[in-house]
């Protein structure tokens, strides 16, 4: 296992307004996640965790998953959503003279 297996492991950090605070996870690699209100002390405590992580796996002489942060992705997905709220985005899609797919694309980088 290479000393920098931490940095090919996805981390994901982001505020969660109900609980005003900053989560960081690492779904690669484990379940729950660490937090705080300094975005940079849970990025830290975060990289600390997923390497203590492989270092564990590593001992165990766990293989480690394949890392989503290098995975290369087609841009295609499939999405099941209740059939009217796969109406309204089509009728709001419309209204913006947009394509579904278009008005999607638009909307998703926002979510």
């Amino acid at each position: 296992m290479s000393k920098d297996a931490g940095c090919e492991v996805s981390k994901v950090r982001r505020m969660e307004r109900r609980r005003q605070c900053f989560v960081g996870r690492c779904p690669d690699l484990f379940d729950g996640g660490v937090h705080g209100r300094d975005e940079a002390k849970v990025y830290a405590r975060l990289c600390a965790v997923a390497e203590e992580w492989i270092e564990l796996l590593d001992r165990d002489g766990t293989v480690l998953p394949p890392a989503s942060a290098s995975k290369s992705f087609s841009g295609k997905f499939v999405v099941r959503v209740e059939p009217s709220v796969h109406r309204r985005l089509v009728l709001k899609a419309k209204a913006e003279g947009e394509s579904l797919n278009t008005f999607v694309s638009k909307a998703l980088p926002c979510a």
